[in-house]
């Protein structure tokens, strides 16, 4: 090849390519790295000044090192979204939540504001922002922020600062929040800078020079911390089991060996020091290994970080539990660990919150029928559907392992030199039909968008590694850092309206249950003797039970009938509303129509299918929830009922 030709090497489509074809900005830290490019500290080239703000952030580095202590402190999280795809429909619902009720002084809706006005329309801001690749997501919240009657004033003036050291005019909203004990400002910056280009920020300036331009401003409003509020936070901090300012000061102290000898001219500082040293050994975090001299724990900053967590949960479940009038022990509040507790938890919501808002992590507080409360880690936001306090729900680990679907993929595939598709899954299992199978594609399909750990080939061909199995679990386990555990909603009608309700409830289903739930004879789970006793003399009224000696005998019949009495009831409701009649779906019934929306019984969740003359109500299923509005058709039977989604004979099928 002469040196005017050019011949292309072309990749997999959606090949994110290899080592070689890494990004040029890698290639060239990588090229400043071996040519000795190094700072005078020794470090590597990184990057974290490539961007608006560098020079700013280097700048506030660089000044006195005792300026932290005198500075009033402002804690700063910040978090980059990516808006390709989905994340337009994120951003929306994210500024939605910012503006949920009870976020204000006055337990109002937040309100969102811009540079210029006190009420801005986040719709307005969302499609400004149509196209842009990324979005900016700061929590600022300054320690003193409860001296502020109005945080308006102080995020303008950041992010005027923040404009001046990035060189740019920036377009942002900002709502304040006054619903926990530290008022925080919740700001959403656009990712395109005042020419419409892609705005890109020094890391060094998100992870610090903004934090420094915030606590520089809260010092100029309120002063700087005299010598006496340093001493006292210090002195405070010595107590606490927390990572404080100094533990880390601690580990900075650590010589070659491992060990720390606090001693030095200043003597609060020793005092200091020994004091925080002699709480760590308690603790069992440092040992006094000779007179003066202390090794830390190797796991110290991350163990204390664990308390400090676990000490913030106790004091969510207590604020949220008295405020429901549901006094509770210490003893009896629970952080649930998906990881190491293989027990479901039934109970009752009591609270749902936001324990992570920058990443948009949720919590249930469930009082449980064991008689306990438990503070559960739901994950992502969007992965749990909204559910009213009281509603009975179970709380289960999400399983990692492979499932069922996944082994006959690999065996169909180690059956034809690592290849599957329908044709071959067929051939491999005679009884299979071929809606069976293309569940096995969209389990592909799933697995292919998450991790990228199969691929398909354009004749519809699945390549099967080897290893499979083992890809799939790893998929599974990236599925439970989203979303640790499944939630069943087991009733929507909190417990003390079950008791007369004219329908089939939960405390029903337990009262015949061959495995009923072990209740505890304390907190909820005295809740449930109490609820079942009444409900059992309900049914006796009713005429579908009776005492028999010792026992209650219930009819046989007794949850179907309950169920279509509840059915038929709101079948009549729903006939008004419609102004269509109600048609009886039965086994074996071809049902075409329209899928409006979805209706919560105590027996469950239906699907309202409007037809041209009349109505049907038929079990819902999760898969429904993205197609509310469309053509569906369906045949009901004993097992269930597969869906077809549109009118097109090819349509997808939902099984």
């Amino acid at each position: 090849m002469t040196d005017d030709e050019f011949r292309p090497k072309l990749g997999k489509i959606g090949s994110r390519g290899s080592k070689a074809g890494k990004r040029f900005a890698g290639q060239l830290r990588a090229a400043i790295n071996r040519a000795g490019g190094k700072s005078r500290r020794g470090n590597y080239f990184t990057g974290s000044r490539v961007g608006r703000g560098g020079a700013a952030a280097a700048l506030l580095k660089s000044r006195d090192r005792y300026a932290a202590f005198r500075q009033r402190r402002v804690v700063i999280k910040a978090r980059v979204v990516k808006l390709a795809g989905k994340g337009v429909d994120g951003a929306r619902a994210h500024l939605r939540y910012l503006q949920r009720d009870g976020v204000t002084r006055e337990g109002e809706p937040g309100q969102l504001y811009g540079a210029e006005s006190d009420r801005v329309d986040g719709k307005d801001f969302i499609d400004r922002a149509d196209g842009d690749r990324h979005q900016f997501r700061f929590i600022i919240a300054a320690e003193d922020g409860i001296e502020y009657d109005d945080l308006k004033p102080l995020t303008r003036r950041l992010m005027a600062q923040m404009e001046e050291d990035l060189g740019t005019k920036l377009d942002w909203v900002a709502v304040d929040h006054f619903n926990t004990g530290h008022p925080h400002t919740h700001v959403i910056l656009r990712g395109k800078d005042d020419r419409g280009e892609n705005l890109v920020i020094a890391r060094d300036y998100i992870s610090s020079g903004l934090r420094e331009r915030a606590a520089e401003l809260v010092s100029l409003d309120l002063g700087p911390r005299t010598d006496r509020e340093i001493e006292q936070r210090l002195r405070h901090e010595m107590e606490q089991e927390r990572f404080t300012s100094i533990d880390r000061q601690l580990q900075r102290m650590r010589d070659e060996d491992g060990v720390v000898s606090p001693v030095g001219r200043d003597a609060f500082r020793q005092t200091l020091h020994q004091g925080r040293l002699r709480k760590l050994e308690r603790m069992g975090l440092a040992e006094e290994v000779a007179p003066g001299r202390w090794r830390l724990d190797d796991e110290l900053e991350a163990t204390l970080r664990r308390l400090a967590e676990r000490g913030d949960i106790i004091k969510t479940m207590h604020r949220e539990l008295t405020s429901k009038g549901l006094a509770r022990s210490a003893a009896d509040c629970v952080v649930y660990d998906a990881e190491q507790n293989a027990e479901p938890v039934v109970g009752r919501v009591v609270a749902r919150g936001l324990s992570d808002e920058m990443n948009d992590r949720h919590y249930l507080i469930v009082d449980g029928v064991d008689g306990k409360s438990h503070y559960i880690d739901i994950g992502k936001g969007e992965a749990t559907e909204p559910m009213p306090d009281g509603c009975i729900v179970r709380i289960t680990p999400r399983n990692t392992e492979p499932r069922q679907v996944d082994r006959t993929i690999a065996d169909v595939a180690a059956a034809n030199g690592g290849r599957y598709n329908v044709d071959s899954h067929l051939r491999h299992d005679l009884s299979a039909t071929e809606r069976f199978a293309e569940t096995h594609l969209r389990r592909l399909e799933a697995i292919r968008r998450v991790t990228g750990g199969v691929e398909r080939r354009p004749d519809g061909t699945w390549i099967i590694v080897p290893d499979h199995l083992d890809r799939v679990a790893e998929y599974e386990r990236q599925r439970a850092k989203a979303e640790p555990v499944v939630v069943d909603k087991l009733s929507p009608i909190p417990l003390e309206k079950q008791v007369g309700f004219d329908g089939s409830t939960w405390i029903d289903r337990e009262l015949v249950s061959d495995k009923p739930e072990v209740t505890r004879n304390s907190g909820f789970g005295h809740d449930v003797r109490e609820a079942q006793s009444r409900r059992r003399q309900w049914l006796i009224a009713q005429g579908l039970a009776h005492e028999e000696k010792d026992r209650i005998v219930y009819r046989v019949n007794m949850i179907s009938i309950l169920r279509q009495r509840e059915l038929n009831r709101v079948a009549g409701q729903l006939s008004v509303e419609l102004g269509l009649p109600y048609a009886e779906a039965q086994s074996g019934d071809r049902i075409d129509g329209t899928l409006r929306r979805s209706v919560d019984l105590a027996g469950g969740k239906y699907a309202v299918i409007e037809k041209s003359r009349e109505f049907t109500l038929v079990p819902w299923r999760p898969v429904l929830d993205r197609h509310v509005g469309k053509e569906v058709s369906g045949i009901i039977r004993r097992e269930g009922i597969s869906w077809t989604i549109g009118r097109q004979r090819s349509g997808p099928s939902v099984s």
